[in-house]
């Protein structure tokens, strides 16, 4: 049975990579919320505080409150963590 995971998907309008990720887990199944960068130097501050990156995507994926981020560019580095989060996506 797979596991109750939220998913956020830090991104902006015009970026190819957010889009990548996006429809990958459209088909997936797999819901997500978004945050949108695009103008808002302040989410990008966030971004760098908590994984030293301003750079989108960055997909976060977690349970009970308890977040781990993708930074790597690439939809392979998404699907590893999701192989082990949610094994029946992989």
């Amino acid at each position: 049975m797979a596991k109750n995971i939220d998913v956020i998907v830090w991104s902006k309008q015009g970026c190819s990579y957010c889009d990548e990720v996006k429809t990958y887990l459209q088909q997936q199944g797999i819901s997500y919320k978004t945050v949108d960068v695009t103008h808002q130097d302040a989410f990008r501050e966030i971004l760098e505080i908590k994984y030293g990156v301003r750079y989108v995507p960055v997909v976060e994926i977690g349970a009970n409150g308890v977040f781990k981020a993708v930074t790597e560019i690439g939809l392979e580095h998404l699907k590893a963590v999701l192989a082990v989060d949610l094994p029946s996506h992989a």
